[in-house]
């Protein structure tokens, strides 16, 4: 789209929200860091359930610093009147998190006698804050020019067709600025924000819809389907058929047996063949076994044989020993008796 186009549709949009809406002004005696605080509060919700976050925040806690040590969940209880009460509340503690991180106090009011770009870029630094909460501090708390661009507002801008899908996703939106003049930028801000909200929070408003479509004719090509929603829950119905199909499993066990039987048909042999070899395998062990029993038998008959001979031997030798002691005791005694035949001289 030519940036003629778009300007065409901004402006127009522009007249639209003044018949359609009246301006909601903040109060002029905010501090730059409740300026802050509150445009956290505000970002994707209506100005009526803003208000009430912001005083209930103000009431029950003392100081921010308190709101600041407080845990998100504390916080979230208190901004249930928001459309996303636990994004707001992680926004608030961000920012005053981030402030009290850079100066260690909650005092901004310094910003004011800076030049604009450069307070927005001193903002810029402080961890945790969003670009619409900068941008509503600019507009509403310095003064500047500046327009809050949250989601609600890139999905109001999608709709009427100033931006395509990728802006949307890179939720870019050039030229805004230079279309609306700074006299017109904080009303301007104000009640396309509401419509903005309303579109975002309840897409199939038929009142809702009406206001776009005078806007931008075409606009109801755009606009989200009733079906949108539904669309990717069919393919994971359709997937469920596959995960219950467990017979397969059970085919696959019966189709081990089936071959048998198929290959039978077309060879004409029983399967017996393959069936007998793992049997001649189991034989060879057997006789391996039996082998293994006689050369064992004989083994043992070799030693007791071995054995016996060897007894047999140890017995010659002890006869033997035992004669020859024989002989000699014999010989010692006849030696002895012939001494004593003899006649003393």
């Amino acid at each position: 789209m030519s940036a003629k186009n778009r300007n065409d549709l901004i402006n127009k949009l522009y007249k639209v929200v003044k018949k359609e809406y009246t301006p909601v002004l903040p109060p002029s005696n905010r501090l730059v860091l409740e300026h802050m605080v509150y445009g956290a509060v505000l970002e994707d919700s209506t100005f009526e359930a803003a208000d009430e976050a912001y005083a209930s925040l103000v009431e029950n806690f003392y100081d921010w610093n308190e709101i600041r040590v407080t845990t998100r969940r504390e916080i979230t209880e208190l901004l249930k009147p928001l459309s996303k009460p636990d994004e707001a509340a992680s926004r608030v503690k961000k920012s005053l998190h981030g402030v009290f991180e850079k100066y260690y106090q909650y005092d901004l009011e310094f910003l004011k006698k800076e030049n604009l770009s450069k307070a927005v870029a001193t903002m810029e630094t402080f961890t945790g804050v969003s670009p619409f909460t900068i941008q509503y501090t600019a507009q509403n708390g310095l003064g500047g020019h500046a327009i809050p661009i949250d989601q609600s507002f890139m999905n109001l801008m999608y709709a009427i067709g100033a931006i395509s899908e990728k802006g949307l996703l890179d939720r870019k939106l050039t030229g805004l600025e230079r279309t609306i003049p700074k006299s017109k930028g904080v009303e301007f801000s104000v009640l396309v924000h509401q419509l903005a909200v309303a579109f975002t929070t309840s897409p199939f408003s038929t009142n809702v819809r009406n206001v776009i479509l005078k806007v931008a004719s075409d606009a109801k090509e755009r606009f989200p389907k009733r079906g949108g929603s539904k669309k990717p829950a069919e393919p994971a119905a359709k997937e469920k058929p596959p995960a219950k199909e467990k017979p397969p499993a059970k085919e696959k066990s019966t189709a081990k047996v089936e071959p048998k039987k198929a290959a039978s048909k077309k060879t004409g042999k029983p399967v017996k063949a393959p069936a007998k070899k793992p049997k001649a395998v189991a034989k060879k062990p057997k006789a391996a076994a039996k082998k293994t029993k006689a050369a064992k038998k004989t083994t043992k008959k070799s030693t007791k044989k071995v054995a016996t001979k060897k007894v047999a031997k140890k017995k010659v030798a002890t006869k033997k020993a035992a004669a020859k002691k024989g002989s000699s005791k014999g010989s010692k005694k006849s030696a002895s008796r012939k001494l004593a035949k003899k006649k003393p001289r």
